[in-house]
């Protein structure tokens, strides 16, 4: 079959897009590598606790939000876009994420009160509430209300906890953002200012990810991690939990089960994390070398090796978002139970590990 013209005109904006990012990113990085060698640095308090020993910058995510903002910029030159930036969702999204970001940049740089830092997630959730983004899981409101508060303040924090080894967060946002186009390449909706941005991100954290691949020269720091939560949780909403109405009060298998397949490591590691620190009586806030990721590393595997691992789960999260999507019709209980017992073992089988190995 043919691709249209107008297809043909998308895929090459999205390509020339894609290497102008990547490059644009690199050469970002490279630039505050080489002005900037202090920011994020806090190993020498008990607050943040790294598996290297080695202090380095933690500016990264500078680059994901530069790269963010362009992608904005790029979408209103090729695309008609004045509806689009008078949607009170879009601005929710970008007023969300610019909060998550300059939450990030103030923890980078003077280290903020635990309290603080829950408020402003908190009020992220809230600006992406009242703006139209919202978990739809149910009729009843309030449900919807705490799932979404939930989900947005659990992945800010769940990918700031992942961000303990080179390549862990980036690797992992990568795929997570690679399954939500997928989704939106599967249902054709190649127009979106969400795909641009996408694009966009992803390719900031490819550039970025030459820095941050073992041995790492930065981090992407609580600026980059804060960041991509806001963003990674809102993209999340969008496509993966509202994949589908509500079909009565009761919450959809389906739609719950979508982002905890994508979402599947950084959920293991913090669910594990904060059961394994509430069983031994101290703060799931503190941190500490009882990852998912430092198990891995206990039982042998190298720095690269963690990262791949973490980088193929997400990859078969990827390979079954779709089938579900392209191949899978009308949902089935049978699909419900198979894709429930696959999140299940990898939780048990990640938890095994961090509870009986040891270093």
């Amino acid at each position: 079959m043919r691709m249209t013209s107008n297809v043909q005109y998308l895929l090459l904006v999205y390509g020339i897009f894609a290497v102008v990012s990547v490059v644009f990113s690199f050469l970002i990085n490279r630039l505050f590598l080489k002005f900037v060698r202090t920011l994020g640095i806090r190993n020498q308090d008990d607050t943040v606790i790294r598996w290297g020993s080695q202090s380095k910058p933690a500016v990264g995510g500078f680059s994901f939000y530069i790269i963010f903002l362009l992608s904005i910029i790029a979408y209103s030159i090729f695309f008609d876009s004045n509806q689009v930036f008078l949607s009170k969702e879009f601005i929710g999204i970008l007023l969300a994420t610019m909060l998550g970001f300059l939450l990030g940049l103030a923890d980078d740089a003077y280290n903020t009160q635990p309290f603080l830092k829950l408020t402003t997630q908190i009020t992220c959730a809230i600006i992406l509430l009242v703006t139209g983004t919202e978990i739809s899981l149910s009729y009843v409101e309030p449900v919807n209300y705490v799932i979404t508060i939930f989900w947005v303040v659990g992945i800010m924090n769940s990918l700031n906890m992942l961000d303990n080894m080179d390549a862990i967060t980036s690797t992992v946002s990568i795929s997570i953002i690679l399954s939500a186009l997928a989704i939106m390449v599967l249902h054709e909706d190649f127009g979106s200012v969400y795909f641009m941005i996408m694009i966009g991100v992803m390719c900031a954290l490819i550039g970025f990810l030459y820095f941050n691949w073992h041995p790492s020269k930065m981090y992407m720091g609580d600026t980059g991690s804060q960041f991509l939560g806001v963003f990674l949780a809102a993209i999340g909403i969008k496509f993966l939990w509202n994949a589908e109405p509500p079909s009565g009060d009761l919450i959809s298998a389906r739609n719950l089960l979508l982002p905890l397949i994508v979402f599947i490591m950084p959920i293991i590691d913090t669910t594990t994390v904060v059961i394994n620190r509430l069983f031994k009586g101290s703060s799931p806030f503190v941190g500490g070398k009882d990852h998912t990721t430092h198990a891995l590393a206990y039982l042998g595997l190298s720095d690269r090796q963690v990262a791949m691992v973490f980088w193929f789960m997400t990859l078969i999260s990827l390979m079954l978002v779709i089938i579900i999507e392209k191949f899978l019709g009308e949902w089935k209980h049978i699909y419900t139970a198979l894709f429930s017992l696959y999140f299940v073992l990898m939780f048990f089988v990640f938890f095994y590990a961090t509870r009986y190995v040891k270093p």
